[in-house]
Protein backbone atom coordinates (compact mmCIF):
# COMPACT_ATOMS: atom_id res chain seq x y z
CA UNK A 1 0.00 0.00 0.00
CA UNK A 2 2.77 2.30 1.00
CA UNK A 3 4.45 1.63 -2.60
CA UNK A 4 1.00 2.47 -4.19
CA UNK A 5 0.37 5.89 -2.80
CA UNK A 6 4.42 6.95 -3.33
CA UNK A 7 3.82 6.37 -7.01
CA UNK A 8 0.37 8.94 -6.67
CA UNK A 9 2.55 11.02 -4.77
CA UNK A 10 5.69 10.85 -7.43
CA UNK A 11 3.19 11.65 -10.75
CA UNK A 12 1.35 14.45 -8.22
CA UNK A 13 5.22 16.29 -7.83
CA UNK A 14 5.90 15.27 -11.31
CA UNK A 15 6.22 18.18 -12.99
CA UNK A 16 4.21 18.08 -16.56
CA UNK A 17 5.60 19.61 -19.69
CA UNK A 18 3.52 21.88 -21.19
CA UNK A 19 1.71 21.05 -24.81
CA UNK A 20 2.86 22.28 -27.96
CA UNK A 21 0.21 24.41 -29.93
CA UNK A 22 0.45 20.91 -32.50
CA UNK A 23 -0.02 18.98 -29.20
CA UNK A 24 -2.69 21.24 -27.62
CA UNK A 25 -4.29 21.26 -31.50
CA UNK A 26 -4.55 17.96 -31.71
CA UNK A 27 -5.98 17.13 -27.77
CA UNK A 28 -8.69 20.06 -28.19
CA UNK A 29 -9.74 19.55 -31.78
CA UNK A 30 -12.84 20.23 -32.25
CA UNK A 31 -12.36 23.44 -30.22
CA UNK A 32 -10.42 24.64 -32.89
CA UNK A 33 -12.47 23.59 -35.65
CA UNK A 34 -15.07 25.64 -33.72
CA UNK A 35 -12.81 28.60 -33.17
CA UNK A 36 -11.83 28.33 -36.91
CA UNK A 37 -15.46 28.41 -38.14
CA UNK A 38 -16.63 31.10 -36.29
CA UNK A 39 -14.01 33.08 -36.99
CA UNK A 40 -14.72 32.45 -40.62
CA UNK A 41 -18.36 33.42 -40.01
CA UNK A 42 -17.73 36.30 -38.26
CA UNK A 43 -15.04 37.33 -41.44
CA UNK A 44 -18.11 37.14 -43.79
CA UNK A 45 -20.21 39.01 -42.13
CA UNK A 46 -17.46 41.65 -41.54
CA UNK A 47 -17.16 41.80 -45.41
CA UNK A 48 -20.95 41.46 -45.91
CA UNK A 49 -21.47 44.71 -44.20
CA UNK A 50 -18.74 46.48 -45.73
CA UNK A 51 -20.53 45.37 -49.21
CA UNK A 52 -23.95 46.32 -47.52
CA UNK A 53 -22.47 50.11 -47.23
CA UNK A 54 -20.60 50.06 -50.33
CA UNK A 55 -23.94 49.70 -51.72
CA UNK A 56 -25.75 52.33 -49.91
CA UNK A 57 -22.84 55.01 -50.63
CA UNK A 58 -23.21 53.96 -54.85
CA UNK A 59 -26.95 54.57 -54.43
CA UNK A 60 -26.06 57.56 -53.26
CA UNK A 61 -24.36 58.24 -55.56
CA UNK A 62 -26.68 56.86 -58.30
CA UNK A 63 -28.81 59.95 -57.27
CA UNK A 64 -26.70 63.11 -57.38
CA UNK A 65 -25.37 61.71 -60.80
CA UNK A 66 -29.28 61.49 -62.01
CA UNK A 67 -29.90 64.82 -60.17
CA UNK A 68 -26.65 66.62 -62.14
CA UNK A 69 -27.80 64.87 -65.16
CA UNK A 70 -31.33 66.71 -64.77
CA UNK A 71 -29.68 69.90 -64.22
CA UNK A 72 -26.99 70.11 -66.82
CA UNK A 73 -29.95 68.59 -69.18
CA UNK A 74 -32.59 71.44 -68.33
CA UNK A 75 -29.18 74.22 -68.54
CA UNK A 76 -28.43 72.81 -71.85
CA UNK A 77 -32.26 73.25 -72.58
CA UNK A 78 -32.21 76.81 -71.91
CA UNK A 79 -28.87 77.80 -73.38
CA UNK A 80 -30.53 76.36 -76.71
CA UNK A 81 -33.84 78.37 -76.18
CA UNK A 82 -31.72 81.54 -75.29
CA UNK A 83 -29.49 81.06 -78.61
CA UNK A 84 -32.37 80.78 -80.95
CA UNK A 85 -34.46 83.64 -79.47
CA UNK A 86 -31.44 86.23 -80.22
CA UNK A 87 -30.89 84.67 -83.58
CA UNK A 88 -34.87 85.00 -84.40
CA UNK A 89 -33.55 88.63 -83.47
CA UNK A 90 -31.14 88.98 -86.43
CA UNK A 91 -32.50 90.36 -89.64
CA UNK A 92 -30.14 88.68 -91.68
CA UNK A 93 -31.04 85.29 -90.56
CA UNK A 94 -27.80 83.57 -90.97
CA UNK A 95 -27.32 83.08 -87.41
CA UNK A 96 -30.75 81.13 -87.25
CA UNK A 97 -29.59 79.42 -90.06
CA UNK A 98 -26.22 77.92 -88.04
CA UNK A 99 -28.16 76.99 -85.52
CA UNK A 100 -30.73 75.45 -87.13
CA UNK A 101 -27.69 73.04 -88.65
CA UNK A 102 -25.40 73.24 -85.23
CA UNK A 103 -28.34 71.50 -83.51
CA UNK A 104 -29.97 69.45 -86.16
CA UNK A 105 -26.54 67.58 -85.75
CA UNK A 106 -26.77 66.97 -82.30
CA UNK A 107 -29.61 64.88 -82.56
Amino acid sequence: MASASSNASEQFHRPKRPLGLIDNALKRKHSFIQLFLMTGVMLLSMKSLSQKYHINNLEQDILSLKDEQRSLTDRMSNVKQSLLHEAAKDSTGLFASRLGRLFDEGK
